[in-house]
């Protein structure tokens, strides 16, 4: 039927489209955000601790599912240091040193305001956190208008920033680490490098000691999404030219990066995206916003992330240090540092191991999503007006 024919060439273009992943997401987390704060609230919390095989349901999101996002992402950042805009080690250090940056200037500035109210300092990491979901997620809806130096430069800064955080979650807040698990979990990482290293081409090894690796680093406490980053960095990328893929010899990270991809656009994240930003405002008021704690989370996330990044691009790019993402504008490049600010579900997750009280428990909530808000919004505004849609750049033959 041409209704139905017409149907399905808008979803495809849809589907197709570079904002399409972008828009699903935020539509979401929209959606999930209405829920909390709607008489479906007490509904909505007890879907999501609903136990599955002994964990709750959002435990599984957020380590289980997100462990894929992890896992894509890891294998674009692997691909373009390998044959990409990361292919040098000035284009390399400069999402490193800014991530780093990104990270030193929130805890600075939430000190700052919190000096004189040592019950809080345990929230010092809260706004050290970027959601590398959520920034990438605003960041493609812009589409073409970004070149793909920046986008390069957003993820892989993120991803260094989510470490981060999860190394500090180990050292700082983790209590109950399982030694046994995290050298199981040590084991596997080398024999997943040791297939990398004796050329192994097949996919089924590397994805069977993923899996191992993944519950491995469940059950050590730390953050099992770790597992996709890692299982990214052995993965393969083999032959990238149509001869060598015509003679059979493919790329692995290049056919488990397409076979990813829609499922993490159109599913993993929107999952991730209704799950986590159902924020409850009941309860909350200014005066809740302009304690200390507040105020240095929101502060730390808007104001220290794109401090802390900006400082850092322009240090190391003037001294030599660093090379600035290719096509992109110092004015792009501080949208990309405002993206940053959005802390949200990492923060808040730091926050829930920072403080078991219902009173810091509020603040860091609402401060978290104000910031993380705020940042979004700003950073939006900078790239619309950033300049024209960004010329096609290279990337490695498929």
């Amino acid at each position: 039927m041409p209704i139905i024919r017409r149907a399905r060439s808008t979803f495809q273009r849809f589907a197709e489209s570079e904002a399409s992943g972008g828009l699903v997401l935020m539509a979401s987390a929209a959606v999930g955000m209405a829920v909390a704060n709607s008489a479906l609230a007490g509904d909505y919390v007890e879907l999501l601790h609903t136990k599955v095989a002994g964990l709750d349901l959002l435990h599984w999101i957020n380590d289980g599912l997100m462990a894929l996002f992890f896992l894509l992402v890891g294998l674009e950042i692997k691909r373009e240091i390998l044959a990409g805009e990361l292919d040098s080690w000035p284009r390399r250090a400069l999402p490193f040193i800014a991530a780093v940056g990104g990270m030193i200037a929130p805890a600075l500035i939430f000190f700052a305001i919190n000096w004189q109210t040592p019950d809080t300092w345990r929230g010092w990491a809260i706004p050290t956190a970027t959601d590398i979901a959520f920034a990438l997620g605003v960041l493609s809806l812009f589409g073409s208008r970004i070149p793909n130096s920046l986008k390069v430069f957003l993820t892989s800064l993120a991803i260094m920033d989510d470490l981060g955080a999860i190394l500090i979650i180990a050292v700082f807040y983790a209590s109950d680490l399982s030694t046994l698990a995290l050298g199981l979990a040590a084991l596997l990482t080398v024999a997943l490098f040791a297939l990398n290293w004796f050329g192994v081409m097949r996919l089924a090894p590397y994805l069977l000691l993923g899996v191992l690796l993944w519950v491995s680093t469940l059950f050590s406490g730390i953050h099992a999404t770790l597992a996709g980053v890692v299982l990214a960095m052995t993965i393969p990328l083999g032959s990238t030219t149509a001869e060598g893929r015509h003679n059979g010899a493919g790329s692995p990270l290049h056919h488990l990066e397409d076979a990813l991809g829609p499922w993490v656009a159109f599913l993993v994240l929107p999952v991730f995206g209704f799950a986590n930003a159902g924020v409850s405002l009941a309860g909350m008021s200014l005066d809740t916003f302009l304690a200390p704690l507040s105020l240095g989370i929101a502060a730390g996330l808007f104001f220290g992330k794109q401090i802390g990044i900006m400082a850092s691009v322009f240090i190391t790019s003037r001294t030599g240090l660093a090379q600035l993402p290719a096509g992109a504008s110092r004015r792009d490049i501080y949208g990309v540092a405002l993206l940053c600010g959005i802390g949200f579900t990492m923060s808040l997750f730091i926050g829930l191991l920072a403080f078991a009280d219902a009173e810091h428990e509020a603040m860091t909530k609402l401060a978290v999503l104000a910031g993380s808000l705020l940042s979004a919004f700003a950073g939006a505004v900078i790239l619309l007006t950033a300049g024209q849609p960004a010329r096609p750049a290279s990337a490695p033959t498929r």
